[in-house]
């Protein structure tokens, strides 16, 4: 069965590549129009190309998802290139690990900051353009759907030794997602989240063959993580391999599709059977 999404406008964060560079490519490519954020601007701005490459409506605003005011200028981004938010992703992400006696409080807020702050800012400056839409569509009688996916992780479900931060900042994001779906029922909102597992991006590639960072700041983390923990996770995770972005991205399609419309303030686990 092919999902049409013709009509619809979207907005995905964290998109210049990984994860969600791939939830955009499959909104895009079953008929959405895109804004894609980053923080990375040249990997946006390759994202953006290669996806109008392929014919697609899509549009980018760079900048940092927990800088202040960045919400709302996204927002109206999107309003003015789309002149609607029929599908929010909040995929913006990154990890900065480490047991809890070597964690300082720079790192952990920094993991609060861009997995529930973020996207707690971006909903609210979404919701008086919801609000007022849905009032005036049923003013007129007609429904239209719109959708929310929080994206979280099975360290937020179950926790991880040395994810302190970043365990509490995605069970954060359960709470916002379950909260929001109760808040925005009323205006046929659902809201959703996917939690993932181990998803194979430069997040977890191997440390002693990857160079990869994310900017905080000032301030270059190096994320990724060795090697023979990255090889024990895929010999235990029930499937037998590790996560692609494709299959990320599949599962939250499901959450911004007509398939879910009776479906509100869920948790659906992408990994793989894995659960810490």
């Amino acid at each position: 069965m092919n999902i049409s999404l013709v009509g619809k406008s979207a907005l995905v964060t964290g998109a210049g590549r990984g994860i969600g560079f791939a939830i955009a490519e499959l909104l895009s490519a079953s008929g959405a129009s895109v804004l894609l954020t980053d923080i990375d601007g040249e990997a946006l701005e390759a994202a953006r190309k290669t996806l109008e490459a392929t014919g697609a409506k899509v549009a980018s605003i760079a900048g940092d998802s927990t800088s202040a005011g960045f919400a709302d200028a996204v927002i109206e981004k999107m309003l003015q290139e789309h002149n609607a938010i029929d599908i929010l992703v909040n995929n913006a992400g990154y990890t900065w690990d480490n047991v809890i006696q070597k964690t300082s409080d720079e790192q952990f807020q920094a993991m609060l900051d861009i997995h529930v702050v973020a996207p707690f800012r971006i909903l609210r400056a979404a919701s008086r353009w919801i609000r007022e839409a849905a009032k005036k569509e049923k003013e007129v009688g007609t429904q239209i759907t719109r959708k929310v996916v929080n994206i979280t992780s099975i360290s937020g479900l179950d926790g991880n030794a040395g994810q302190a931060g970043y365990s509490s900042g995605k069970a954060a994001v359960v709470g916002l997602t379950k909260t929001m779906g109760k808040e925005w029922g009323r205006y046929n909102v659902t809201v959703n989240a996917v939690g993932f597992g181990m998803i194979d991006t430069r997040l977890i590639q191997p440390l002693e063959d990857s160079a990869a960072s994310v900017t905080i700041g000032e301030r270059q983390v190096r994320v990724g993580m060795q090697a023979r923990v990255r090889e024990q996770a895929a010999q235990i995770i029930p499937l037998g391999r590790l996560g692609t972005p494709r299959d990320a991205a599949n599962a939250v399609f499901f959450f911004c599709s007509p398939l879910s419309d009776y479906i509100t303030g869920e948790v659906l686990v992408c990994g793989g059977g894995l659960h810490f």
